[in-house]
């Protein structure tokens, strides 16, 4: 794993695609091929939580190369990143889509029995399958959540993220070309 995250942070956004991710919970575990992902950087990016210093909430983005930084959005969903810079630089990469591939039964129960196509296309959804939540903030990966790299190198796109106000126009996001497990707004560049 430790090659998969070395250089800056969009070359390893770019590295984590078709990576395998998977979360070993208590229920089992879960996961599939990284197909989509979003660079967050520490300086020039006002769309990063790192812009402004470490905070209770975002602490986690600064412990440094290879932990998790798990955070809730609109109160409701839980979206995973891997930190990717040296400690207390706070830089990370979103995982914002999988194809499934483990434990998808697993993944059906948690996602309320929704079909394939909307397990893990977009990051809510992919912290909710595979069950990823608050506790998994700060872990370091290797054994809950393992990431292992790609066999080959996938043909990707790069363009500006989604979802986001700020620093949108910054080509940061990344995703398989042609993959159709994609966030449903992360398939156009």
């Amino acid at each position: 794993m430790k090659g998969l995250l070395a250089g800056t942070t969009p070359q390893v956004a770019r590295r984590l695609l078709g990576a395998l991710l998977v979360h070993h919970s208590p229920e089992g575990a879960a996961g599939g091929r990284i197909v989509e992902t979003e660079a967050y950087l520490a300086r020039g990016d006002q769309a990063s939580h790192s812009r402004m210093g470490p905070t209770a909430r975002n602490a986690s983005m600064f412990l440094g190369r290879g932990h998790a930084y798990v955070y809730r959005i609109y109160g409701v969903h839980h979206c995973f990143n891997v930190v990717t810079a040296p400690e207390g630089v706070g830089e990370a990469v979103l995982i914002r889509a999988l194809e499934p591939l483990i434990g998808l039964d697993l993944m059906r129960t948690r996602r309320g029995g929704r079909g394939e196509r909307e397990l893990c296309s977009g990051p809510g959804r992919l912290a909710q399958a595979l069950g990823i939540d608050s506790r998994c903030d700060g872990i370091r990966l290797g054994e809950a959540l393992v990431l292992e790299p790609s066999p080959g190198k996938p043909a990707c796109e790069c363009g500006p993220r989604i979802g986001i106000r700020q620093s949108r126009e910054l080509p940061l996001r990344f995703w398989i070309r042609d993959s159709p497990w994609t966030s449903r707004a992360g398939r156009a560049g």
